[in-house]
């Protein structure tokens, strides 16, 4: 008798149409313009996702941690990645080839379920990103930002300093929520000094009274 598929085994394991692959801080997963024909699931690690302009502009437009996807397009007819991903901390990584990711997905109802909660969860995040750029002031968005760097919800309460691991610098920060690095600078330090957070090699966060303000106060222009 065969075993039960199990999501987890199979996302973190090898075999047929899937390899399991190491990356160094620094290295680059894929870069925009290669050829997307693998599914990445990120083991362990951080990696940055990375935008490059017509003008030759460079920008961290994301962040993905274990247990999130990268390079998915592929399942939809794109030829090519869109973006480049490059290891933030050394991070384990399960590469999955789109033909075996399609076979798995159609005779694995569990998997497949899983999958499709990972991209609506993603879609939400995408739209919450994007109310967060139209509608709220950069402060709010850095405070957002931060609370999901140390893997913490808006709603949570969570206790004592949560620290962001890997460091990420002022200027990624930046570009993450479309603004300009003096204007982190002046939100950081202002964030630290009503206790919300603290930084000195690393940053960490004060879940609790960090989540409280955005409660309070709807918006925070600035």
């Amino acid at each position: 008798m065969s075993r039960p598929f199990d999501s987890k085994d199979y996302l973190c394991g090898t075999g047929a149409g899937r390899s399991s692959l190491s990356f160094r801080k620094g290295d680059v997963l894929f870069a925009q313009g290669d050829v997307a024909d693998t599914v990445y699931y990120i083991r362990r690690g951080r990696v940055k996702v990375l935008v490059l302009s017509e003008q030759g502009k460079e920008a961290v437009v994301g962040i993905l941690e274990a247990g999130q996807f990268a390079g998915e397009e592929c399942l939809n007819g794109h030829i090519v990645h869109g973006a480049t991903l490059s290891a933030m901390q050394p991070s384990e990584v399960t590469a999955i080839r789109k033909q075996a990711m399609l076979e798995t997905l159609r005779s694995e109802p569990d998997f497949a379920e899983l999958f499709i909660r990972y991209l609506l969860d993603r879609n939400r995040r995408i739209s919450d990103d994007l109310i967060d750029q139209l509608f709220n002031s950069s402060e709010r968005r850095l405070a957002r930002l931060l609370l999901r760097l140390a893997e913490i919800g808006d709603g949570a309460g969570g206790v004592g300093p949560q620290p962001i691991a890997p460091h990420i610098s002022q200027e990624t920060l930046a570009e993450m929520i479309g603004t300009t690095r003096s204007r982190v600078s002046f939100f950081m330090n202002k964030f630290r000094k009503l206790g919300l957070i603290s930084y000195d090699r690393e940053i960490a966060v004060d879940a609790g009274r960090l989540s409280a303000m955005l409660r309070a106060r709807p918006d925070v222009h600035g």
